[in-house]
This record gives structure tokens, sequence and C-alpha cells, in this order.
């Protein structure tokens, strides 16, 4: 009781939205540091008194609650999350339109918006358009909205078997399981900051380290940090117009390649939300396993199908020419299956030697799947698709042996009615998309713009808006009512269908 009345024990005991909107106000320091150091005096006063603004609101709020702080348990930090991706980008955004004076608010807020779950859709085409300060506090805003879905997986997510945890776990969604996890469900407060304690020092440990690598390569300093961020956080935020704007080449797309092998799997780094001892090894996992078919698989079929197609003409020196084709399919492939969408310098190359027009269904299509579940990937996620692959091979095997007993074998981390939940997942996230693309058709958005922008903000996926269509898509040219819909979309995805839905059921929170 006594730790309760020392000032940090206050501080914890404030509601996890009023501790988010003082983290995100005192990380406003940082760019306005960078801004006096570049000497851009203006940008530096829009970020230190937008963050000392911020600070004070959240000391007077939190005075004036002083012990009245309302209790509602593991729903109540849910619903935290929302107003974080949802409400506090309306005071991230003041900074950003105020240093930059040439963008509306709502620009500014789609931006911050866009950041913060880790989207990365690029409102601003010209990166010259924006200051470094400015392109720092971009990418530190996705960077930070990264670390904030790394620790509510397991703090948050994980109690309430939700975020791909449904299919893992023996509770209904949106409450929590039954047995011996029900003693770390009785202080919900004192598991986040146990989880955080444990996770922020992997998260920015990993950033530093792929930071200072990317320096070695011979990427600019900025560059280097930013996109250091954007990996770790998957939202595809660049300050130079994404990889091919780099200096590092080769090398530094090499370094980013190894680190988004932990958007694949959560046991990359972490073994905190594994239930089983059988999955606790990284290549018995099933995620793991299947992103590495499709990282590997998918380029060597575009590799062969130009191969086999120019078997007759092919000539000896094109043999270098086939190797960079080879590796820009196999990043491209494994940046938006990680939902990250940087493209790879050798891209091009690849969309040339394998004959692609537009892969635009190919991108669509990894970005849907996602990466693993409880890392800051977005998607339908891994484990609900090898959920799926399990149910197929079974419903196969009955077409064949009608009584047959169940001989596939269902892992020790996929419960019996997985497959199901999985499957109502999937149907939620295509009736979002018709709804959204439907919203966006109805505002004059061309169907195939409207189906790219939909699964964009569904998957987090930003950089699909100028890579998956037949021609980039211009955010900048949508009305106010489109944004607004995106930017809910951006929200939706990020949380997920099935979070929201537990937040505005009733039963949940008397039983909370």
């Amino acid at each position: 009781m006594k730790r309760e009345r020392t000032p940090t024990g206050r501080i914890w005991r404030l509601p996890l939205s009023l501790l988010l909107w003082g983290v995100f106000s005192a990380s406003m320091f940082v760019p306005a540091a960078y801004a006096v150091v570049r000497d851009n005096h203006p940008a530096s006063q829009s970020f230190f008194y937008s963050g000392l603004l911020g600070l004070i609101c959240v000391i007077l709020i939190g005075l004036a609650l002083g012990d009245r702080t309302p209790r509602y348990g593991t729903l109540g930090q849910l619903l935290s999350l929302l107003f974080a991706f949802a409400i506090l980008p309306l005071f991230l955004a003041i900074p950003l339109q105020d240093a930059l004076q040439t963008t509306s608010y709502l620009n500014a807020y789609f931006d911050m918006v866009s950041a913060i779950t880790t989207t990365g859709a690029d409102l601003f085409a010209d990166p010259g358009r924006l200051t470094p300060p400015l392109h720092l506090w971009r990418a530190q805003v996705g960077w930070m909205g990264g670390m904030l879905m790394w620790i509510a997986a397991s703090a948050i997510l994980a109690p309430l078997s939700l975020g791909g945890f449904e299919v893992t776990t023996r509770g209904e969604p949106g409450r929590a399981a039954s047995g011996p996890s029900m003693i770390a469900r009785a202080d919900p407060r004192k598991r986040l900051i146990r989880i955080t304690a444990m996770l922020a020092p992997i998260y920015v440990g990993l950033t530093l380290t792929l930071w200072v690598l990317l320096l070695m390569s011979g990427e600019q300093s900025l560059t280097a940090l930013c996109h250091a961020m954007s990996v770790m956080a998957t939202s595809g935020i660049s300050p130079v117009g994404g990889i091919e704007g780099s200096t590092s080449g080769v090398a530094g797309e090499a370094l980013l390649f190894l680190f988004m092998f932990f958007a694949l799997s959560r046991l990359t780094f972490s073994s905190d939300t594994t239930n089983t001892a059988g999955f606790r090894r990284l290549e018995t996992d099933p995620e793991f396993r299947i992103g590495l078919l499709l990282v590997f698989g998918l380029p060597t079929l575009l590799f062969l199908r130009h191969w086999i197609a120019s078997l007759e003409v092919t000539e000896g020196e094109d043999f270098m020419l086939a190797l960079r084709a080879f590796w820009g399919s196999m990043f491209t492939v494994i940046s938006f299956l990680t939902t990250t969408g940087f493209e790879s310098a050798d891209w091009e190359e690849a969309r040339q030697w394998s004959g692609l027009g537009t892969p635009g269904l190919i991108l669509l299509g990894l970005s849907v799947i996602g990466g693993g579940v409880a890392t800051t990937a977005g998607g339908v996620k891994l484990l609900r698709v090898y959920a799926l692959y399990l149910n197929g091979l079974r419903e196969m095997e009955k077409l064949v042996h009608p009584s047959s007993v169940d001989t596939v074998h269902h892992a020790d981390r996929i419960q019996k009615n997985g497959a199901f939940i999985a499957w109502v997942f999937f149907m939620l996230f295509a009736m979002s998309l018709a709804a959204i693309s439907l919203a966006l058709a109805a505002l004059g958005v061309s169907f195939e713009h409207a189906i790219v922008l939909s699964i964009a903000a569904l998957s987090t996926t930003g950089p699909l808006i100028e890579f998956a269509a037949e021609t980039p898509i211009k955010l900048a040219e949508l009305g106010a009512v489109a944004k607004g819909i995106l930017c809910a979309a951006m929200v939706l995805g990020r949380l997920e269908t099935l979070a929201i839905i537990a937040l505005f059921t009733p039963g949940m929170w008397r039983n909370n």
C-alpha cells in the first residue's frame, strides 16, 4: 500500500489513455531538439510548445482525478487503445500542421492516424515538402504506435482472446480464458507494467541495432533512423520516398530484410504469449514456416515463370540480371507480407524479368494475409491462415473418407474451434472491406481505387496506395468525407473488428 503513495505509484494509477497522452507529449521534445540542431526554430517552437501544453493538460487532469480513477479492467485498457488510435492524433496533428503551414488540419490528422496505426499512407507525395524534423516526427509516431501494439498484444489483447489469440486460447473473444490465466487477470495494471518493462527494451534495442547497422552500410543518419523505426513498426514511412532514395544499396536492403522477420512471428523476439511448450521453438512455429514459404516460394515461382518462357533465348550475361530480379522479388514479398510496404530498388527489374505488368493483385494478397499474431504487422495474420489451412485439409479428407476420424494434426497452439473463429474473422474482414469500398465508391472514387484504398487501410499497408493500382492514387485529392472514412478504416484495421465488437457489447463490460 505504501508504494501506491509514492509519486511513481500515483502516476501508474492514472488511466492508460492519460498516460499515453503524456508519453506522446513528452516525445515531442525529441523533434523539437532536432529542429534546434537543424537551425529550424519555427518547427522547434511548434513541437516544444505543443509538448509542453500536452504535459500541462495531463498533469492538471491527473491532479483533478486524484484517487478517483475509474477502473474498468482489461476492457478499459482496450478502450484506451481506441483513444490512442482515433482521438490522440487530434493532438499529435497540432505541431505537424503548425510547423508545415501549407496543409489543412484534416490532412495533418489523417497523416497522424496513418502513422500511429503503422499504416504509413503517404499524404505528402513529395518528400522535399517536409523538413527533416517533420520526417522524424512522422517516423517516430509510427514507431511509438508499433511499440504500443507490441505491448498491448501481451497485456491487453491476449487476456481478452483478441488479436489472433482467439484462435489459440479457450476463452471466448472479448473474455479472458478460464484457468491459471485468471490469476494474471486479477490486476491488469500490474500486468501492463510488467510486460512494458520486459518488451520495451527489446523493441528499443532492436531499433538502435538496425540504425547503427544501416549507418555502417553507408546510409545517412536521418534516413537510417527513420527506416529502422519504420521496419520495426512496419509503418513503411521514409524521408526519401522509399528504398530507391536511400544510399545504402543492396547492403541496406539486406539489413532491412533480416529485421522484417521479426514481424513474421512473435517467437522471433519473445515467448510471453506461448501457452504450450511445443511451439516455443521458432523452427516449429507454423506462422514462421508459412512466412518462409511465401517469402522464398513466391519469388521462385515468379523466377521460374520467366525462366521457362525464355529458355530458348536466355543469354549468359543475364545471370546477374536474374539474381537482381530474384532479390527484388524476395525483398518486396516479405515487405508487403509484413505490411511494411517498402519496395526494393530491384522490384522494377523483377517485374520486367517475370513479365508482370501490374503486380497489384500479388501485393494486395500478401498484405491481406499479413504477418504474425502479436507483432506490429497487420492483415488477417498468418496464424488464422494456418488454422484455415488445417481445416481445409480436414474437409478434403472427409470428402474421401466421410466416416474417418480426424487425422489432421491440430497443433496444440490451435484450439478445437480455432478454424471456425478464424473464418468468422475473415468474413468480418471481407464485410468491412466491402462496406468501405462501397462507401468510397459512393463518393466518386473508382472501383479499382476504392478496393486498393480499403485493403491498404484495413491491412495497415499504406504504400499499397502507390504501388498496387494501375496509376498511383493521390490521397490529397480525396474529399474530406473520404479521408474520414479511411481514418476510421485504419483504426478498424489496427484494432480489428472483433475488438471493436467487444468494446460495444454491454455484456462484456458487466463480466469484465
